[in-house]
């Protein structure tokens, strides 16, 4: 009976490390190509056959799930810490919070696509999301109370930027995988007031406004990534 009894552990420790291979492979292959893989190419990666894949995960949208979560959650934290600084440090917050972003959605398809598009990543995903355009909000009105931030920029115009980044990043990856930063710093130019503190009129920066928060939804749940070549 001790036997029988002791003989579940080395299988649940077993699933368990599977599980983080699992999640490691994943993270892996999402970033290099995106999420529109199969659980046979994790599993591949992974060196496990597939149906210890399944085992752990019934479909990808669960992989996508488990995997993406805790990296949402932890961009969540890390825009509370921005929200945080003193009111004169907002610009600077938000600059460098924009700029780590940038970084992520350049060097990872697959948080590219979960940001950016609704077709991936339900439940937990979702709500981190919803908490994520409220503080950006918060963050875009203190950067703008600073008198540095330009008084049309919109928290919608940060993930529309942030497919810009993403654009350039696939565009240039074989020749130039930093490209990416050059056009950040034309952006920065771009977003800021005036040197002299006059700010231009927004009919003269652009024909059209930012998008609204529906429109945005709209948008990203059109939107797919271009298949891979």
């Amino acid at each position: 009976m001790a036997g029988t009894d002791a003989s579940p552990r080395p299988l649940r420790v077993d699933a368990a490390r599977n599980r983080a291979r699992i999640l490691q492979a994943a993270g892996e292959v999402f970033a290099e190509r995106g999420l529109d893989v199969t659980l046979d190419d994790i599993a591949a990666h992974a060196g496990l056959g597939v149906g210890t894949v399944y085992r752990r995960f019934p479909d990808r949208e669960a992989l996508v799930e488990a995997f993406f979560a805790d990296h949402m959650q932890a961009k969540a934290a890390r825009m509370r810490e921005a929200l945080a600084v003193p009111p004169e440090q907002a610009w600077d917050a938000f600059l460098e919070l924009f700029q780590e972003f940038g970084e992520h959605i350049a060097k990872d398809r697959g948080m590219r696509q979960v940001m950016l598009s609704s077709a991936y990543g339900h439940t937990a995903i979702a709500a981190c999301k919803d908490e994520m355009r409220v503080i950006s909000e918060e963050l875009v009105e203190r950067a703008k109370a600073t008198g540095r931030l330009r008084p049309d920029f919109e928290a919608t115009d940060m993930p529309v930027i942030m497919l810009m980044i993403g654009s350039i990043a696939d565009f240039a990856s074989p020749v130039a995988p930093d490209l990416w930063r050059r056009y950040f710093e034309m952006m920065v130019d771009g977003v800021r007031t005036q040197p002299t503190g006059r700010d231009l009129a927004p009919a003269k920066l652009s024909p059209c406004g930012a998008l609204d928060y529906e429109d945005l939804l709209t948008a990203m749940q059109g939107w797919r990534p271009p298949a891979l070549r």
